[in-house]
């Protein structure tokens, strides 16, 4: 294994562990995201829970003006409700359509059609109501959306919530509930007009079937947390929310016609979870990778994507994830066709990994809902300079009153430390440093987390955590 160093400004940091990447601040001040979507141009557009989408400039600044607020229209009393997802048009460009995924003001799922006003900005009074999904529970609401390499628009939904799928919606085909669905958007005005405001694609898997819905690619999914596909080789790989232990990954081939039973609520992952007649005809689409929920403390995972940009060389092709409750990163990855490797990047504190995102050259960021926070993924290649910041000690911590900065190992001088709060506000600032063992006051902080950002005369940084009791 190699190392990771996971430098995370404003948020708990400096922990080196497993890959070699690091995770780095790249746009902050967000309200609770839970989706980041490119539109083949250099912005990333982060879907905020409450029903705001911001646009993040390529230096990571937050437009002020939102690009889209639907507040008014969307349920949010936290969990798993609120504005969920979006996914642009693959013509975007030339037709300003993109479309979301929300719990509305009756607690359904809506799929809508909106239409960019101008370049930064998207008409709210555009909305084309495409889906409108009852649902029984507020929680398992899924809520991701992507184009595939066919173009069409691929939608996740969960089995309507509750525990254990009671309605046993996950493998009932006449529901669109616990599914993966695949549509065809690209209808005419006129038709829109007449009340037609999406096709069925002609190749989808139950179209024959008089006793299932058409619109159904996939089904048998207990609650899809994100999904994506392999920019390089059209695969789905899906992230599937266990029940009492177990968190599963799914992968199918760009191949694939479709019609694909994940299993729930017979399997959680590769275990029987419901044994029944039904359960013993089905034919399960085995997860590629899987963990449990004792064995690393966490409880719901979050889909990521492959790695296939052309800077960070050394995570190409591997399949990234988190995990909501444990703020473990992991990857899959595939080591002999067809055979799997999971591993994990060791757990962070108090971010709430609760998307993956992947800008127009490829490169990953992940979001913590916690800290309004997109962090970006970057492979860490230490310099020799950079491994001396990093052998700068301090201690103690905790800390009362002082806080000391040795830089006896350390072949550079330490140019500035800041002290940030947990939620990011620079509290002290301290510069000027000539000697090698450096004391500062801490007496003037209250009790609690800190975050340390140590800066040395080459440019190079270490962010560390600081607890005073």
């Amino acid at each position: 294994m190699k190392k990771i160093t996971l430098l995370l400004t404003c948020c708990f940091a400096s922990l080196t562990f497993a890959q070699d990447i690091s995770l780095e601040s790249f746009a902050t001040g967000l309200s609770s995201p839970v989706n980041i979507k490119h539109a083949g141009d250099d912005r990333l557009f982060a879907v905020e829970r409450d029903g705001r989408i911001k646009v993040i400039n390529a230096d990571g600044s937050v437009n002020s003006t939102n690009f889209l607020d639907i507040d008014s229209r969307v349920t949010d009393f936290g969990g798993e409700q609120g504005l969920l997802a979006m996914a642009f048009h693959p013509n975007y460009t030339t037709n300003g359509f993109f479309y979301v995924n929300y719990i509305n003001n009756s607690e359904n799922t809506v799929i809508s059609r909106f239409t960019r006003s101008s370049t930064g900005i998207a008409d709210p009074n555009s909305e084309v109501v495409m889906l409108n999904v009852s649902q029984p529970f507020s929680n398992h609401n899924g809520g991701d959306m992507h184009f595939g390499p066919d173009g069409y628009l691929y939608i996740s939904l969960g089995d309507g919530g509750s525990g254990g799928d009671p309605g046993n919606r996950a493998q009932s085909l006449n529901t669109l509930l616990g599914k993966m669905l695949r549509i065809d958007v690209d209808v005419t005005p006129e038709q829109i007009t007449a009340g037609t405001t999406y096709l069925i694609p002609v190749d989808n898997p139950f179209v024959s079937t008089s006793s299932a819905l058409d619109e159904i690619w996939s089904y048998g999914l207990r609650n899809t947390w994100k999904f994506s596909f392999d920019r390089t080789t059209g695969d789905l790989w899906t992230a599937d929310v266990g029940q009492n232990q177990i968190e599963e990954i799914n992968k199918v081939g760009a191949s694939s016609t479709g019609g694909e039973n994940y299993g729930w609520k017979c399997f959680e992952g590769n275990s029987t979870f419901q044994s029944s007649t039904a359960c013993n005809t089905i034919t399960h689409e085995a997860p590629v990778a899987q963990y449990t929920h004792s064995s690393t403390g966490g409880c719901s995972i979050t889909g990521g994507y492959v790695y296939r940009g052309a800077i960070q060389t050394s995570l190409q092709g591997l399949y990234f994830f988190a995990d909501f409750c444990s703020d473990d990163i992991g990857y899959v990855e595939e080591t002999t066709p067809g055979n799997y490797d999971i591993a994990f990047i060791e757990d962070q504190s108090g971010l709430g990994f609760s998307a993956f995102g992947e800008d127009v050259n490829g490169e990953l960021y992940v979001v913590s809902l916690f800290q309004g926070t997109v962090l970006k993924m970057i492979e860490d290649n230490l310099s020799v300079d950079e491994q001396s910041i990093s052998a700068i000690k301090m201690y103690p911590n905790p800390a009362k009153n002082s806080l000391t900065f040795d830089v006896l190992n350390s072949s550079n001088q330490i140019e500035f430390v800041t002290i940030h709060d947990v939620q990011g506000k620079l509290v002290a600032t301290h510069s000027s440093f000539e000697e090698q063992l450096i004391t500062i006051s801490t007496a003037s902080l209250t009790s609690g987390i800190y975050i340390i950002e140590i800066s040395n005369t080459q440019g190079d940084r270490s962010i560390r955590k600081l607890i005073i009791e």
